[in-house]
This record gives C-alpha cells, structure tokens and sequence, in this order.
C-alpha cells in the first residue's frame, strides 16, 4: 500500500494512457458502474482529440515511480465551462484513489481546479452528485470545501437516488 504522505506530482495537460488510468482509479473507487467509467475515460479522449475546444480541463495527481515500478494516478478533476452561461463551470468529475482518500488530496485538487477556473473568468463552480448514502462522505467533502446544495432532483438516477447540485461562488 502506498504511504499517504508522499506528495504527488500535478499536471494539466492528459496523456495517451490517461484514459485508461482515469478508468481504472474510477472504477476502483467503488462508486461508480460501468456506463459512468466509460464516460470518464471518453472526457480524456475528447480532449486529447480537441484539446481546450473539448471544454474539457484536468488537474491531475501521479505518484511518481521509480525503477520497480512506474508512475501511477492517485487523483484526478476534470472541469468545464457551461455553455451558453456567462463564468459558470461545471465539475465533471473528482476522484481519488481509495488509499489516498481521507489525506487531503481531493481538497488540493479542487483548489487547484478552482484557481484555475477563476482564471479563466469562473464565477461559479457547480457539482452534481448522488443522494445515496453511500455518497454522504462526497457530500460532506463539498460542504466542507463551501459548496452549497441548492437544488435536489426526486428520483433522479432512480427510486429513491436523488439528484443533488452543489454550488460554490469564486
């Protein structure tokens, strides 16, 4: 297991092999099914096809590996702005890799994504995520970071799975 002290190096721009590895770190976080795997690898994809025309942006953390062993992503957000709004972003994605949860990765990644949404005129950030319980800890981690929940949708993802979208002002 991988010593949650060693700090992670970070990257904006996304690789070949980054779909794979962001596949694999969302799958292995236990939260999401297949359909919602595939779509994050594909966000990789369209950016390395379009680059900064995909309206797709990455932060991304990689455990830096040695000669036994090579590099491996620990955390990744991928972000975008809305279209037709005016400084309004949307968080497509955060996720960290389970042996690095709970040691303040996510909450450096999002202030790096952050920063970088205000530089490109970002007023506001806005997440979506599920209202299972399961995601109470997700949840929690937003409030923690000053996102407010403003809206719920009923039986979004299916009976009793609520929509839930978070927002926070820059």
């Amino acid at each position: 297991m991988t010593s949650p002290s060693r700090d992670p190096a970070f990257r904006t721009e996304v690789g070949l092999e980054d779909g794979k590895a962001v596949a694999e770190l969302v799958e292995a976080t236990g939260f999401f099914n297949p359909a919602e795997v595939a779509i994050a690898a594909e966000l990789v994809e369209a950016r390395l096809a379009a680059g900064d025309a995909s309206g797709y942006f990455f932060v991304l953390a990689d455990e830096a590996g040695g000669a036994q062993s090579p590099s491996r992503l620990l955390g990744y957000t991928c972000y975008g702005p809305i279209d037709g709004s005016e400084g309004s972003f949307d968080l497509y994605w955060i996720a960290i890799h389970p042996d690095r949860q709970g040691h303040g990765l996510g909450r450096v990644l999002m202030q790096q994504a952050e920063e970088r949404i205000a530089a490109m005129g970002g007023r506001r950030v806005y997440v979506e995520t599920s209202g299972r319980a399961q995601y109470e800890p997700t949840r929690a981690f937003y409030s923690r970071l000053g996102y407010v929940c403003e809206a719920r949708l009923r039986d979004f993802y299916g009976t009793g799975d609520d929509k839930l979208f978070f927002v926070k002002a820059l």
